[in-house]
C-alpha cells in the first residue's frame, strides 16, 4: 500500500501552477490506476481544515465524504463522520515529537504504521521531514514509481 501525505493532494487541488503539478498529477493518476493508495484520516482532516478557507460547509462535508473515490484511495482507519477519532496512544506520539517529529506527522505516522498493512510505503513530497522517524519506506512522488 501507498500511504499518500496531505501535500500530494494540496498540490493537486490548490497549486495547479506549481512546477511539481505535473509530476504529482501523474503520480496520483498511477496510483489510481492501480488502487493501490491511501491517506490518514488526519492527513484528511487537515486537507479539509487548508482547503477550508475557501469551501462553504456543504463543500467541505462533501470533500471528506466524496475524497475516497475521487481519488481512489482509502482512508486509514476509513472514516465515519459521526464516528470518533481512532485511538492513538499518546506515549507512541511524545515518542515520535521527542524524535524531532512535529505533532500533525507524529499523528499521520502513527496512523499509517498502525492500520496500513507491512511493507507500506509513505509518500511526501517532505520526504526529509519523516526519514528516519517512521519503518515505513519513504519517498517522493517523482521516485514512487522507480525500479531499483
Amino acid at each position: 500500500m501507498t500511504v499518500v501525505d496531505t501535500n500530494v493532494f494540496v498540490i493537486d487541488l490548490r497549486y495547479r501552477r506549481d512546477p511539481l503539478y505535473g509530476t504529482n498529477r501523474r503520480f496520483l493518476d498511477r496510483l489510481a490506476a492501480e488502487g493501490s493508495g491511501a491517506t490518514t484520516l488526519f492527513n484528511l482532516l487537515e486537507l479539509a481544515g487548508i482547503l477550508s478557507f475557501n469551501l462553504n460547509d456543504r463543500q467541505v462535508t462533501d470533500l471528506i465524504a466524496l475524497f475516497p473515490s475521487r481519488y481512489r484511495v482509502a482512508v486509514l482507519p476509513p472514516v465515519d463522520i459521526a464516528g470518533t477519532l481512532p485511538r492513538l496512544e499518546i506515549g507512541a506520539l511524545v515518542a515520535r515529537i521527542s524524535n524531532r517529529c512535529a505533532f500533525g506527522d507524529a499523528m499521520v505516522i502513527e496512523a499509517a504504521e498502525r492500520f496500513a498493512p507491512p511493507g507500506s510505503r509513505f509518500v511526501t513530497w517532505d520526504a526529509e521531514h519523516f526519514k528516519g522517524r517512521t519503518s515505513l519506506e519513504v519517498t517522493k512522488p517523482d521516485r514512487a514509481f522507480r525500479k531499483g
